[in-house]
């Protein structure tokens, strides 16, 4: 009877070191593969921003432009130069964003899509200014950007779908909530955000 007893101990803690070295092994292999899917998310959301700075880097060169036709209105190019202030004075920590984060970068980001898309409208009006080279270049240019814009923010929501994908699913949501990984907000289309964009004739 000794012996037996002695023998299912040592089985139980044979069998309890195997437990807990799947457990450790589960909760490593788990906890990497967050790590690695939180850094990718990270990564695309920075993509995203330097396609939207690269936007805001082109105004100057637009504003000099624009400046040199002096009946040009002020008033529409002030309010490009106020929205690109606005935008880029909005930063977003990709690890620790929330939906409020996204919707005010989305937003101020929004207000100069608009202000853009206003100023290119009355450059309709100017003919000499819309046959200027250097605004020809900002054309291509915004339209480049406009492109890659909508590929990024494709990029960065498939990224973070599989992230929340990863830390929602059971089990892995147990670990995920012990080891405090978040779900990643969207980025939202705003409507029509499919289409490229349609701010120039030929």
């Amino acid at each position: 009877m000794k012996n037996k007893g002695c023998l299912s101990a040592g089985t139980i803690g044979i069998a309890l070191l195997i437990i807990l070295a799947v457990l450790f092994f589960w909760g490593k292999n788990g906890y990497n593969s967050f790590v690695t899917k939180e850094q990718n998310v990270n990564t695309k959301w920075s993509n995203v921003e330097t396609v939207y700075q690269k936007r805001a880097n082109l105004i100057p060169n637009l504003e000099r432009t624009v400046k040199s036709y002096s009946k040009f209105e002020q008033e529409t190019l002030t309010k490009v130069i106020e929205a690109r202030s606005k935008a880029t004075s909005i930063n977003v920590d990709p690890s620790n964003m929330t939906e409020q984060d996204i919707a005010r970068f989305q937003s101020a980001q929004g207000e100069l899509t608009g202000a853009l898309s206003r100023l290119m409208a009355v450059v309709e009006q100017y003919p000499n200014l819309k046959a200027d080279q250097q605004y020809i270049n900002f054309q291509r240019e915004y339209t480049a950007i406009e492109n890659s814009i909508r590929t990024e923010t494709v990029y960065y929501n498939e990224a973070a779908q599989v992230y929340n994908t990863s830390i929602k699913t059971f089990p892995n949501n147990i670990l995920a909530n012990f080891t405090n990984f978040k779900e990643k907000p969207y980025f939202k289309a705003e409507a029509g955000a499919q289409k490229a964009p349609d701010v120039f004739s030929e």
